[in-house]
């Protein structure tokens, strides 16, 4: 009985030099000192021992096995210890790693091209006018010789909010409501948001345009070409040629549409122009007289000439985009590129 208590100290007391984790260390405690453990096996046999040595075996092996829970503890303490250790270095901050900086926001490309346009007329003499987005039928159409049941308004495919009020169809308002409010010599542009019952690649119910005007004494067709024609060699940074087409427009007259020759082909011909050498960027024309009666300018002493432009068709253009939904995705790989 004795050499086997000896025995179960020695091995316990190996087996337990070599316990590395606090699950080796649980099964270390069932094997030796749980209830069904090596160590009550061999206490369940001390009643086989002669009485006379019944005291002196039983106090040897409390004493072994206080000494086995005693190594265990300590053990136990250590490997706790090691594990609370690791445990903090692992989550400390290791302050030579290089900084990880936020990903840096940056203006919208039709915001940019906004800016850009804006910047261009502001530096030969515009002042930048903004109206509202929810206009009156009024000046959205009357106050422009689109009187109701006009022709013309087929071309606007409009958000009504009732008979009389809607969603601006252009920025061409702002004409009406300067000019009514404000005498010549006028240089103004409005750029802002337009709406329109249309969407496709080349269409959306809302994009961006500017409208340009000018009003003064002896105004003449060959400065609203001169205007554009500047205004088309700073946008797209070249000498680019430019074409008038004779167009409709109900507030201009004459009226004209405004081709550059094609950015992508140099004027050669190609898919995006469609073989012609020439892409359609604005429309443009001198201002009808009757616009100038309603808003009680004498058509007789003022001239002017107004035009309007889309945002996304010049950064479609610039930038070379074949999709204008691309815009409004708000896909971080697309917008990231501007």
């Amino acid at each position: 009985m004795e050499q086997k208590l000896l025995s179960l100290q020695d091995e316990a007391g190996k087996n337990l030099d070599q316990l590395v984790d606090a699950g080796q260390l649980e099964d270390f405690r069932i094997r030796y000192l749980g209830r069904k453990g090596l160590f009550s096996t061999i206490m369940r046999e001390l009643g086989a021992v002669d009485q006379e040595e019944r005291p002196r075996v039983g106090q040897l092996a409390n004493t072994i096995k206080e000494e086995i829970e005693k190594l265990f503890d300590e053990k136990k303490a250590l490997l706790g210890s090691s594990a609370q250790s690791g445990a903090k270095g692992a989550s400390s901050i290791d302050l030579s790693l290089p900084g990880r900086y936020p990903e840096r926001g940056r203006l919208h490309p039709v915001t940019q091209i906004m800016n850009e346009v804006c910047s261009i007329f502001e530096a030969m003499g515009f002042s930048v006018a903004e109206g509202p987005d929810v206009e009156q039928d009024h000046y959205n159409f009357e106050a422009l010789n689109i009187p109701a049941h006009h022709p013309a308004r087929d071309m606007h495919d409009t958000f009504y909010v009732s008979d009389s009020i809607l969603l601006r169809t252009h920025t061409s308002p702002m004409q009406a409501r300067i000019m009514e409010s404000q005498q010549p010599p006028l240089r103004v542009i409005a750029p802002g948001k337009v709406y329109r019952c249309d969407s496709d690649i080349t269409h959306t119910p809302m994009f961006h345009q500017v409208e340009g005007f000018l009003v003064d004494t002896k105004v003449s067709f060959a400065d609203l070409k001169g205007i554009l024609t500047v205004f088309t060699q700073k946008m797209f940074d070249k000498d680019l040629p430019l074409r008038f087409r004779p167009s409709f427009f109900p507030f201009t007259e004459p009226s004209a549409e405004v081709d550059i020759a094609c950015v992508i082909c140099g004027g050669s011909g190609c898919r995006v122009c469609k073989q012609t050498g020439w892409l359609e960027i604005l429309g443009a024309g001198m201002i009808d007289p009757e616009v100038f009666k309603m808003v009680g300018y004498d058509p007789e002493i003022y001239s002017g000439f107004a035009f309007g432009l889309g945002i996304e068709r010049i950064a479609m253009l610039k930038y070379g985009i074949n999709d204008i939904r691309l815009y409004y995705e708000n896909d971080l790989r697309f917008l990231a590129q501007f």
